[in-house]
């Protein structure tokens, strides 16, 4: 257990610089960013939305949330930003210097993903869009002004998430051994992006770290990981349930976010479009 412990916060150690690093040029770009009217535009939102949505944390998707719950954008550009969002993802595979190509690959298919189906939402669901600019006036990520107090804060909370998960992680490789853990999430079983794709759901950002983590361990497979990343939004589906008051319209985003994450997950193992 000494040796568990050890090696958990000797990993924390080594990729804590990295992280920092990271949030602190997204902090500077996510601040330079949020703008409602970039956005707001029904012909443009969704492209727009999903290039945005791919800043990593929580603040564009949660933003977006509000902007959907005063109606300024449509529901297209709402599940454009969801599909995109990586949340951890970026931070985390910078720092444990995965490739390049891979990171990007990674990220334009969520780009894409979100772009394709924002506008197909959008264009076969019709209900009226008026606008009602009760808005939240806080992201709920403690962005703020100081762009160093903020990269500090992400990375003090991103760190706390990966020392609990990393510890679980090394115990269970331990004690099980990575092909048991495998066999466990259904690595290389077609089934396997549903369950990724369910884990991708809890909103929070444990839900990407968990999944990018397990990646990096070589227990899930890329189109497990891209099918969680694309259901995962943060705790913007939190937001959604509270400023969005219809309900059955809350439910059928997650339905359709999940629906979406499978059959790409699945595709990309089937087909190996990402080696």
């Amino acid at each position: 257990m000494i040796d568990i412990i050890l090696d958990t916060l000797i990993d924390l150690l080594k990729i804590i610089p990295f992280l920092f690093a990271a949030f602190l040029i997204m902090e500077y770009f996510e601040h330079n960013l949020k703008s409602k009217k970039l956005i707001s535009n029904k012909k443009y939102g969704p492209l727009l939305g999903s290039i945005l949505g791919a800043v990593p944390q929580c603040g564009f998707s949660v933003m977006a949330t509000n902007l959907y719950g005063a109606r300024v954008i449509t529901i297209g550009t709402l599940m454009a930003v969801y599909l995109s969002t990586s949340d951890e993802m970026l931070p985390l595979l910078i720092s444990n210097h995965a490739s390049i190509k891979l990171v990007i690959t990674i990220i334009l298919i969520k780009i894409i993903i979100g772009i394709i189906f924002g506008y197909l939402l959008d264009l076969f669901y019709k209900k009226e869009n008026k606008n009602n600019y009760e808005i939240c006036k806080h992201d709920h990520c403690h962005c703020d002004d100081n762009i160093f107090k903020s990269s500090i804060i992400h990375t003090l909370k991103i760190s706390l998430y990966i020392l609990i998960t990393t510890f679980i992680l090394n115990t269970l490789i331990y004690y099980l051994g990575e092909e048991n853990i495998s066999n466990i999430l259904l690595k290389n079983n077609f089934f396997g992006p549903f369950l990724s794709s369910l884990v991708g759901l809890i909103p929070n950002c444990s839900a990407s770290v968990i999944l990018t983590e397990l990646y990096i361990n070589n227990i899930i497979t890329t189109g497990m990981l891209i099918g969680g990343l694309l259901t995962g939004s943060g705790i913007g589906i939190l937001v959604l349930f509270k400023v969005n008051k219809n309900k059955k319209e809350n439910f059928m985003i997650l339905l359709f976010l999940y629906i979406i994450g499978v059959i790409i997950g699945i595709l990309i193992d089937l087909f190996k479009i990402i080696l």
